[in-house]
């Protein structure tokens, strides 16, 4: 099976910033593409930033330029950099990653578990 743990969420004020990471764990052959994506109370999820397994990165324009998304191959682990934080960034955030298991090499779509973000003074 294939499992995917995110982790470094929590309280932080207006202007200030966090890292989140996603780490895969499991039959891994491969990862592919890999995302993060957010839902706050009352809203649809939203794709916050993607990364293709070769570096190319996309994001909307409600956080282009201040989040970064990387990825660690080695360690099946990527990464959500968050800078000048605001209050509607307030949500839980989801790591979402397409993963080609063992032993069948099949390609399933994978979630995480969320993690809280809240931006408040």
């Amino acid at each position: 099976q294939v499992q995917l743990v995110e982790s470094g969420g929590g309280l932080v004020q207006p202007g200030g910033s966090l890292r989140l990471s996603c780490a895969a764990s499991g039959t891994i052959f491969r990862i592919n593409a890999m995302a993060w994506y957010r839902q706050a109370p009352g809203k649809e999820r939203e794709l916050v930033a993607g990364i293709t397994s070769g570096g190319r990165s996309n994001y909307p324009d409600s956080v282009k330029g201040r989040f970064t998304i990387s990825r660690d191959n080695a360690k099946n682990t990527v990464y959500l950099q968050m800078l000048s934080l605001k209050p509607e960034d307030t949500a839980v955030y989801y790591c979402n990653a397409d993963i080609m298991r063992y032993p069948d090499y099949d390609i399933s779509n994978y979630w995480g578990q969320g993690t809280q973000v809240t931006v408040s003074s």
